[in-house]
């Protein structure tokens, strides 16, 4: 499970230190996705395998089916973490996610996403709906 915030900042070349707690967890081996809102996300292999075969499962004669995994498979990325703990982030995937250079990484189960520091501080911002999000949970 991964959990946490972090502020880090994209270099020039794409690149992004991966916080060493998510290290720990991901190995070197890592996919990295448009996520279904406006970030990034980060996952281990195993995760991905998981949502890969429940994907799989989706009738494909349904056109939202077959849309979803286009979508979401074709903006997918084997990568690899380096030796100084960075990922290198397509263009494509930080256009994506309007990230200019700072960013926020979060925790969030079993996935790691990246947001840019202004579309995070939004997100935040709403947090004040919280406590009535979670009266309608069946936690």
């Amino acid at each position: 499970m991964y959990m946490g915030q972090y502020k880090y900042n994209i270099d020039e070349k794409g690149r992004l230190v991966v916080p060493l707690d998510f290290r720990k967890k991901l190995g070197t081996e890592v996919i990295v996705n448009k996520g279904i809102e406006d970030c990034i996300t980060i996952y281990s292999t195993t995760d991905w395998q998981n949502i890969v075969d429940q994907i799989s499962t989706l009738s494909f004669n349904r056109s939202e089916n077959r849309s979803f995994n286009r979508y979401f498979m074709s903006s997918a990325f084997e990568k690899e973490i380096d030796s100084q703990g960075r990922i290198n982030l397509d263009s494509i995937l930080i256009e994506y996610a309007n990230i200019k250079k700072e960013c926020v990484i979060i925790g969030a189960g079993n996935v790691i996403e990246i947001w840019s520091k202004e579309r995070w501080t939004e997100i935040e911002a709403g947090r004040d709906k919280l406590d009535e999000i979670s009266e309608r949970l069946s936690l």
